[in-house]
């Protein structure tokens, strides 16, 4: 991807302070097409942490999407949009009991969990609803690989999905996650190997699930290249029907940094350019942006971001990239070889591309006192919404 023309003339004409996201409606609504006709037998659930801008999800809700949300207050801007509750996920599998029993009063119906007590929870506070158990799945050729704080062994799901039953609720599935930005399109073949063992082995015990939650994990183009959304779809498609056959549970799928990845641009404005010695080539380059207010994805410089400068073709030299915040950790890129135009210098503009997905959410309120991220969100160049996640947040 690089930046729409929508988004540039945006820039261009309206010069926004920055560090500023702006998000190409079109360009959300032609991922979403894709992604619905590489994959048909699947229903898609958008993970709304992704990017919960209103009008994103107004965009969605009107193609057909359905939600993976994972708290009351997606819920409730969810539900805003018009989509009925049954077109919710409560996917996430740590909520409060109180949280489970407001979105069971709004309709919601279908719920994870991971554990005895969450399922003990839900068993009094969403009396007969939906759940699916999620189980732990190797997470290789992930960039942002998940930890083992969701799910639980397979073997521990199909005890808690045998019990479920007794405890007044309707056990119908298994979810897993292969890891965020997953770039090896193999990855789910295994994980749908052990949930169609788990379909099996409760079968024989009267326990009959009918539904398959995919997860996450489809990846947005960074830096490096990534296979076409044709050959996930393929792949999920080939392992889908080697181990279920030709009759398919009912499938779900959970995008959110390929919904809306791509469809992201984030300016910044360099502050400083500096070195730490008279005999140092390496360039310090500070931008008003960093890991607290839009750029927490580079912890680690898992997420490697493509960058644009006014400066582009001319000669460039190695760089480190900082934020602009007083902590010694905010720092983006250091160990990654980033060149940038030797030209570049304070009150430059710098732009991230791909930053539609987990940016303007991981942005603190007002750590240091900085602002936070502002999102625009512009559709056949016009603009359509301004997002502001601290009127959100309040």
């Amino acid at each position: 991807m690089t930046m729409t023309p929508a988004v540039r003339q945006f820039l261009t004409e309206a010069a926004p302070a920055t560090p500023c996201l702006v998000v190409d409606l079109d360009v959300v609504t032609h991922n979403y097409c894709t992604l619905a006709r590489a994959l048909p037998l699947a229903e898609i659930f958008y993970a709304v942490k992704a990017n919960p801008a209103p009008v994103i999800l107004e965009r969605l809700a009107a193609q057909g999407s359905s939600f993976d949300t994972a708290s009351r207050g997606e819920i409730d801007l969810c539900l805003a949009t018009g989509a009925p509750a049954s077109r919710i996920s409560f996917g996430n599998t740590i909520k409060k009991e109180a949280d489970i029993a407001y979105a069971y009063a709004r309709g919601v119906r279908l719920f994870a969990f991971d554990s005895d007590a969450e399922l003990e929870k839900l068993s009094r506070a969403a009396p007969g609803a939906q759940v699916f158990c999620r189980i732990l799945v190797e997470t290789q050729g992930a960039e942002w690989p998940l930890s083992r704080k969701f799910g639980c062994a397979p073997a521990m799901a199909e005890r808690l999905l045998a019990s479920a039953p007794s405890l007044g609720l309707d056990p119908v599935g298994v979810s897993f996650h292969v890891g965020s930005q997953q770039t090896d399109c193999t990855q789910w073949d295994r994980a749908i190997a052990a949930v169609a063992g788990l379909f099996a082995r409760l079968a024989e015990q009267g326990v009959y699930l009918s539904l398959i939650n995919l997860g996450g994990g489809m990846p947005a183009r960074y830096r490096d290249g990534i296979p076409p959304v044709e050959a996930y779809a393929s792949a999920i498609g080939a392992a889908l029907s080697e181990h279920f056959g030709a009759v398919l549970p009912r499938v779900i799928i959970e995008p959110g940094r390929s919904m809306v990845g791509n469809a992201g641009v984030l300016q910044s404005e360099v502050v400083l350019v500096s070195r730490k010695s008279d005999d140092e080539d390496v360039r310090w380059v500070y931008l008003d942006v960093g890991k607290f207010n839009g750029l927490a994805e580079t912890m680690d410089e898992a997420i490697k971001y493509r960058i644009e400068t006014s400066w582009d073709g001319a000669e460039t030299g190695r760089v480190i990239l900082a934020g602009p915040t007083c902590d010694s950790a905010d720092i983006l890129y250091e160990r990654t070889p980033y060149h940038l135009p030797l030209e570049l210098q304070a009150g430059d503009k710098v732009t991230f591309l791909s930053t539609g997905a987990y940016t303007s959410t991981y942005a603190s309120i007002a750590f240091n006192g900085f602002s936070p991220l502002q999102t625009y969100c512009v559709s056949e160049g016009t603009v359509v919404a301004l997002h502001d996640p601290a009127r959100l947040a309040a």
